[in-house]
């Protein structure tokens, strides 16, 4: 390797590393934000909270490589011009296109292995992810108890604690009801104060209570204001209630009742169910006409000679036939509404049928255009910085934030329309990186040209051969 492709490397490495940790901290921020409220207040501790953002990491890397390359390639190359290092470059006889080679192959490499990264790992990930996510959802909030509202977290009682010191532990006026032999209210705890405590590993929660009675309720009896039945007080001065925190843990679900999602999928896995749906949805199309036949009625008419009748296919037909009573209009018209509506669910069906066929299809053809993406965004980034010659982050981060969001908004408009069908899928999909390339080009053109970013001059070397072929 050259001096010079040392060189360029070494400019280039900072920035994609310090760009793609910035973009992958800023996706990661704001696609978490979505699942804020259902993570706070679990207590789910560092080490959950670490395993779902690492999963969740890997998941957004397809979607950060693509705007981390181009931001790095204009601070790379615009910082090269704004120090006139790619002018003297330039001098020297090595033209632009060797100065971007040996990036250009990185950029190349990174790409294939955004591919395989995107099929083999990004799948095993959203697996991991989602499932950890899930039981996340289903896990119950951390135990609080407020002052004089009963809390029923913990399974088989209610408890009501009217006063909380400062310290969390101390307890004042406590009311327990037991419900976890049964029955309405068939113990219920009363005491002055107590304390409570985690014990054995935080699986069990010690309450401890002081100057109290219990009140055991004898046969079905309940504790309302109009029983007359009678109940057992047990008075005590100490009572230890120990109360089992099991439904509190996280509890993990088999990884495989995820798996059937698009997102858990590889290339060869989403190809064999899209043509398991694309057939489904043309045998259906072939099961209508059977499936509709039996809503129509068929009879045969007496078309004999009869009196006052008038002549229909060659045949005397009575006059009362050509003219038919209400039933039959009724039934006729509940016929036609009982076709309209199962036509309407047939399609409906098959219409769902396609669509999902198309969303497998999508995550296929995603695989290839996001890592497509990055190759695409280096053709843009590298010859506008060198146009441009501003390094930094600042008109880099500006011009960067444009094209994404133009790649961004094409990309959501192509998969849209694939979706509904209104497009082929493979040209919804491509059709952002297939508008973006000819820009990339052009600014390549421009860029080896030592043109600026808007001066072409096409008319000029029009003009200028029309001229020669007059003379």
């Amino acid at each position: 390797m050259k001096k010079l492709d040392k060189l360029i490397l070494k400019a280039f490495f900072g920035p994609f590393i310090l760009t793609f940790a910035v973009v992958e901290f800023i996706l990661l921020t704001q696609y978490m934000l979505k699942y804020l409220d259902e993570l706070v207040g679990k207590d789910l501790g560092a080490e959950v909270f670490g395993e779902l953002l690492f999963y969740f990491s890997i998941n957004m890397a397809p979607v950060a490589l693509p705007l981390a390359v181009l931001l790095s390639s204009l601070m790379t190359f615009g910082t090269l011009g704004e120090h006139h290092e790619l002018t003297a470059i330039k001098t020297s006889g090595i033209t632009l296109v060797r100065v971007l080679r040996p990036v250009f192959i990185v950029v190349s490499l990174i790409t294939i292995g955004a591919f395989f990264f995107n099929n083999l790992i990004v799948p095993k990930a959203n697996l991991k992810a989602y499932s950890l996510l899930w039981d996340i959802r289903q896990k119950k909030p951390a135990m609080n108890f407020k002052e004089g509202a009963f809390y029923n977290g913990i399974p088989g009682y209610s408890i009501k604690v009217n006063k909380k010191m400062n310290d969390g532990q101390t307890l004042g006026d406590v009311m327990i009801y037991d419900h976890s032999k049964g029955g309405s209210n068939t113990t219920v705890i009363l005491a002055d104060s107590g304390e409570m405590y985690m014990a054995q590993n935080d699986n069990y929660l010690v309450l401890e209570l002081y100057r109290g009675n219990t009140y055991v309720a004898q046969g079905n009896a309940s504790f309302s204001s109009t029983s007359n039945d009678q109940f057992v007080r047990q008075q005590f001065d100490i009572s230890k209630i120990i109360l089992s925190m099991a439904s509190f843990n996280l509890d993990r679900t088999r990884e495989e009742l995820f798996s059937d999602n698009k997102m858990m999928k590889n290339i060869d896995q989403l190809t064999v169910v899209t043509d398991s749906l694309r057939r489904h949805s043309k045998r259906e199309v072939t099961f209508y006409a059977p499936s509709v036949d039996p809503f129509y009625s068929y009879f045969k008419a007496d078309t004999g000679q009869v009196k006052n009748g008038f002549r229909l296919l060659g045949k005397s037909v009575d006059r009362k036939l050509a003219e038919p009573s209400e039933s039959v209009l009724s039934l006729a018209t509940n016929k036609a509404r009982n076709v309209k509506s199962f036509t309407s669910s047939y399609l409906e069906r098959i219409k769902n049928t396609v669509r999902e066929a198309n969303n497998y299809e999508i995550e296929i053809w995603k695989k290839y255009t996001q890592s497509t993406a990055i190759l695409i965004m280096f053709l843009i980034g590298a010859p506008l910085g060198a146009i441009i010659k501003k390094g930094g982050l600042g008109v880099p981060v500006l011009i960067s934030i444009i094209f994404f969001i133009l790649m961004y908004v094409m990309a959501i408009l192509g998969e849209k329309w694939a979706r509904e069908g209104l497009v082929s899928v493979g040209a919804g999909l491509w059709a952002g990186n297939l508008i973006l390339l000819p820009i990339g080009l052009f600014f390549l053109y421009q860029a080896r040209n030592d043109s600026s970013l808007l001066e072409v001059d096409f008319w000029r070397k029009l003009m200028a051969r029309i001229r020669r072929n007059k003379l």
